[in-house]
């Protein structure tokens, strides 16, 4: 969904706001009336609110970590994170773990998680935010044309919010995109982060209004800040012989596991892919087999096992 998240490239699917669901709905040609657009936002939060929730301790998250519920958040798993996506008109990735979100219809807080290994962090010093931003909005173009076929709205990457940026100590990979519908004017902003682990990366996305961030992210990196990986998961608990990711840094940014794909030559199997991933895959593969060569030669050098 993702979503989810940045555009094509990766695991997260044009995650909608409140705002954009309203928006898509005046499109119709028929604005709504004041009464109609309240109802329709008290039966969505009526919806919501079945799904269950947790509102204090801590969430967990698979097998993998546990986050802290902050006062005036609240917390649902797998399920209920799967549905709160369909319900928004997005299709979700099914490696979704859980989700933050405050009360009513405010901003989500998505937790995935990826097991493709121990990413080396040996790239941290050599992110390039123009580079990768280019290749995102290569892969948002050809992604495109895709989610014309599937009578999905098509997406424009406007620009970083806040460029690729790694935190050497806590192991943490994050960046914004500014997104809006091609055509649009109202954006999103799609924060991502990704958590380091021993077995893998746990990948956060915060979903919001542009004039929410700056508000938010005190409340967003309290919550980075109660996230724990539970024993024998962690990045610090790396060992000899554990599986390592054939990528970096760079394509965690840039697709991850799908862009590995295209390194490692299995677009054979992409029934396969499809069938665990579904409709959502289709615009990271199609992004991905565009920029080719090419992106395939930026992103990665030869990773050996450890």
């Amino acid at each position: 969904m993702k979503n989810v998240l940045p555009i094509a490239a990766t695991m997260l699917a044009c995650v909608a706001s409140p705002a954009t669901a309203t928006a898509q709905k005046a499109e119709t040609g028929k604005p709504p009336t004041k009464e109609e657009i309240e109802k329709r936002r008290q039966d969505l939060i009526d919806r919501i609110e079945k799904l269950g929730w947790k509102r204090e301790g801590a969430g967990r998250l698979g097998s993998k970590a546990d986050v802290g519920v902050p006062k005036g958040w609240r917390f649902t798993g797998p399920s209920g994170t799967q549905t709160l996506l369909k319900m928004y008109d997005n299709v979700p990735s099914r490696s979704e773990l859980g989700m933050l979100t405050t009360e009513g219809l405010g901003p989500w807080v998505i937790f995935e998680f990826d097991d493709v290994g121990f990413v080396k962090d040996d790239e941290k010093d050599s992110l390039n935010a123009s580079e990768l931003l280019k290749t995102l909005r290569e892969g948002q173009d050809a992604a495109n044309e895709e989610r014309r076929k599937m009578g999905i709205p098509e997406l424009e990457l406007v620009g970083w919010a806040v460029p690729p940026r790694y935190n050497e100590q806590t192991h943490n990979l994050e960046w914004a995109t500014r997104v809006r519908r091609k055509g649009g004017t109202g954006e999103s902003i799609n924060y991502n982060t990704r958590l380091l682990g021993r077995k893998g990366v746990m990948e956060v996305g915060l979903v919001c209004e542009p004039d929410e961030l700056d508000k938010l992210l005190p409340e967003y990196q309290a919550i980075m800040s109660g996230f724990k990986y539970l024993k024998n998961e962690s990045y610090a608990e790396y060992r000899q012989g554990d599986k390592v990711a054939q990528y970096g840094l760079a394509a965690l940014v840039a697709g991850g596991a799908a862009v590995a794909a295209s390194k490692m030559g299995i677009f054979a199997k992409l029934g396969v892919l499809l069938a665990k991933l579904g409709k959502g895959a289709i615009a990271i593969v199609v992004a991905i087999a565009a920029a080719g060569k090419k992106l395939v030669a930026r992103l990665f050098g030869k990773r050996p096992e450890a």
